[in-house]
């Protein structure tokens, strides 16, 4: 090689090779940077990597000083040491890093802090930003297509195995200070054991990065394996189960790191759920845990310290029941849960599979779960369709996979849940785009093969301003939720109307106006898993009566026949009758010469807190969580009220203790002319009706009702006729004429 050439390469390269410790700041005002690291100091007490005694002592020492120049070195020399990174921002304001002398030392499952070292010789005040490939998340969020491309490979779960984090609340403060010199504090947490490496980037606002790749640096990190806590989850009558449990640290920061989770552990919740025996790798230290199984148990909470010497510990939890409905003959299901679709990632897997869902239906006491392909990760959840119940199913949890028809051609019309579907492709269609652009054939086809149908969320597009409950307010019928139920429902083609994820006002609006019209489409409690609600499956819910052991099919049947109440769990409605005679048994009728008094009978529970929670029970109706028992509480009491509802509208209340405990409700009402009867705790739970029919005279409650039905055809046709396919119009049409004509009848018969 030519010397010219060898001087010219060292020139070009020399600043990229050097291993010169950068040298020490001296042009610092000592008064501002004793202030910063005093801050610093405590802020490294709360990560928990204080410095040493020796270290505070020789601190202490400094700050007397009478030179600054003595005093900013000797603050230099005292923490370089634990300088990960040493950052550079040029007079130009560009941004360059290199390596610093502390061990790139971690621990697996934990978060382990280092500081930077930050010269500022721009004296900029941005905030100093972090970044690396190795801390991307390990899955792509949703984007609600039906087929979407894999986006993160296994290589890539691999590779992003770290999470980084500069440390912003207080005592220090979010943006640098434009000091010449100061520290900042970076936390890195570690899925993963042994040797791993991550680039470390850095910069102060879009542009900062110097040029060459020196913005940035590989940084070896060796981490320690964290320890094996297995988790001993047992029930409240001493069995082994399953529960979730949200574990923190002194940070408020989530174990194992939202970031780096895949099923069955989901991103988006700060719960894990895990069987008794399970493991969680968590780091030396103490962590407070919570934990509990669904609404129907108390919430358990206790501090746990795992122990340094790294061997296996057990820690046990133990779950206690506020109310056992099951042993009433009471089962709780959720016919509205996805595997795919919104807050669930479509890459590295298109949505999870039924072994990740199943373990969040035992964790959360769901007895039915009802996991429905949509549109969304369509061709790939379709796959786990069966026609029958899941073989991961129990005797006391069972699963099966089903349909909602969203993201399809017709789901301006309403959202459907399709359940117990013996085949899940419409007639003639192998794409979502060939399926019909309206509903009535769909409920159709549905109940053709022995399906159980109705609509989801059915709020959405039904939203009035006015919390009156029955109201004559007329929605847009715009939206997503029980749109053409008001069509459908005089088809006899619908079977319930879903409740508890939307505004209750909005969806027991139209159920209430068809009920006076004497149909008898029934209820069913919904969570919409994870869109609606994505903080877990089971919020909404029915609790259906069997009189044997848990099966599918009498599941269905019951949510059919309206043998159920609904709810968020919160609150229970149990053996509902009148004149003796249970909810949802032999078509909840029950026929009367004349009218008079009728008895109310039914086993009432709820459980409130002790002090009202302020934040909920200030909310607006139309914002979530839409059905709460909180919502309920009378006043600064305990105490609920459970309504009586005669045709809409509240005709006695009791009170009753919120404190769990069982009560025998009894209530004499009188009846003049048919009507439907049912019992709610507003907004929390709500029964299905029961028809009382006197004299043969059909149910025609309400004039109102049925002109409101009327106005509602017509303003329904005029919101969806527009989307629905030219060649389906006639049929539509005649549907739709088929309703006016129904409710022009009921209007002629009513008062």
């Amino acid at each position: 090689m030519q010397p010219i050439t060898t001087l010219l390469l060292f020139v070009l390269f020399a600043p990229l090779v050097t291993n010169d410790d950068p040298p020490l700041v001296t042009d610092v005002d000592a008064q501002p940077l004793v202030a910063h690291v005093t801050r610093l100091s405590d802020a490294l007490q709360i990560v928990g990597r204080p410095l040493a005694d020796a270290e505070r002592a020789r601190f202490d020492a400094l700050r007397v000083e009478e030179s600054d120049r003595d005093v900013v070195e000797g603050i230099q020399r005292l923490l370089d040491p634990h300088v990960l990174i040493h950052v550079n921002i040029n007079p130009e304001s560009r941004v360059k890093v290199r390596r610093g002398e502390a061990p790139a030392e971690l621990m697996q499952n934990g978060w382990r802090s280092f500081l930077v070292k930050v010269v500022n010789e721009a004296g900029v005040t941005a905030s100093l930003e972090v970044s690396s490939p190795q801390a991307q998340a390990v899955y792509t969020p949703g984007t609600n297509v039906p087929d979407p491309k894999v986006s993160v490979s296994a290589g890539d779960v691999r590779d992003r195995w770290a999470d980084v984090d500069l440390f912003r609340k207080p005592p220090l403060v979010e943006r640098l200070s434009g000091l010449g010199v100061e520290y900042a504090i970076l936390s890195v947490y570690a899925r993963d054991v042994g040797r791993r490496e991550a680039t470390l980037a850095f910069d102060v606002g879009q542009g900062t990065q110097d040029l060459g790749f020196r913005a940035e640096t590989a940084v070896l990190f060796d981490a320690r394996p964290a320890v094996e806590v297995e988790f001993g989850v047992v029930d409240h009558d001493g069995e082994p189960t399953t529960a979730n449990f949200v574990i923190e640290d002194a940070l408020g920061r989530i174990y194992p790191a939202p970031s780096k989770r895949l099923a069955p552990d989901f991103f988006f919740h700060p719960q894990v759920y895990r069987a008794d025996g399970d493991v969680v790798r968590l780091p030396p230290g103490e962590f407070s845990v919570t934990w509990a199984r669904g609404p129907e148990y108390l919430e358990g909470r206790r501090t746990i310290r795992v122990p340094e010497d790294g061997a296996r510990h057990r820690e046990t939890f133990e779950l206690e029941r506020w109310i056992f409905p099951r042993r009433h003959g009471w089962y709780s299901g959720d016919h509205h849960v996805h595997g795919g679709g919104c807050a669930h990632y479509e890459s590295p897997s298109a949505g999870v599979r039924p072994e990740d869902m199943r373990v969040h239906q035992l964790g959360e006491d769901l007895n039915v779960a009802c996991v429905l392909s949509w549109g969304p990760c369509w061709y790939f959840q379709k796959e786990f369709f069966e026609g029958r119940v899941s073989d991961l199913s129990t005797p006391d949890y069972q699963m099966r996979y089903d349909v909602e028809v969203s993201g399809f051609p017709s789901q301006h019309c309403g959202h459907l849940c399709l359940l117990r579907l013996t085949e899940d492709d419409y007639p003639g269609t192998e794409r979502i785009e060939q399926w019909p652009s309206w509903d009535l054939p769909i409920l159709r086809w549905g109940q053709a093969q022995g399906g159980v149908v109705g609509f989801s969320h059915s709020g959405w597009g039904l939203a009035v301003e006015t919390d009156e409950l029955p109201n004559l307010e007329m929605p847009a019928f715009d939206g997503i939720g029980a749109n053409e139920f008001i069509v459908d429902v005089t088809h006899d083609a619908v079977d319930f109307i879903s409740a508890v994820d939307t505004p209750y006002v909005w969806e027991l609006n139209i159920w209430y106006h068809t009920l006076n019209c004497g149909f008898r489409a029934r209820i069913s409690g919904e969570t919409d898993f994870p869109c609606i609600y994505g903080e877990r499956i089971g919020l909404g819910r029915s609790y259906c009566r069997l009189d044997d052991q848990l099966d599918f099919d009498g599941f269905c049947e019951a949510l059919k026949d309206g043998r159920s109440y609904v709810g968020d769990g919160r609150s229970h409605l149990m053996d509902f009758a009148v004149n003796g005679h249970p909810v949802g048994v032999e078509g909840s009728e029950v026929r009367l010469d004349e009218g008079g008094p009728v008895r109310i009978s039914a086993r009432v529970a709820a459980r409130l807190a002790e002090t009202p929670d302020e934040e909920l029970r200030g909310l607006d109706y139309r914002q979530k969580p839409y059905w709460h028992v909180e919502r309920a509480r009378v006043g600064d009491s305990r105490r609920v009220p459970v309504e009586v509802i005669v045709n809409g509208q509240p005709v006695a209340r009791r009170e009753i203790d919120a404190d769990g405990s069982l009560t025998d409700l009894e209530i004499d009402v009188e009846l003049e002319r048919s009507s439907w009867v049912a019992l709610r705790i507003l907004p929390s739970s709500h029964t299905n009706p029961v028809f009382v029919i006197i004299g043969d005279q059909p149910i025609r409650a309400s004039a109102d009702s049925a002109r409101w039905c009327l106005e509602a055809v017509d303003v329904c046709f005029a919101s969806k006729v527009g989307r629905t396919r030219p060649e389906e119009r006639p049929a539509m049409s005649d549907a739709y004429e088929h309703a006016r004509q129904a409710y022009r009848r009921i209007l002629s018969e009513s008062d």
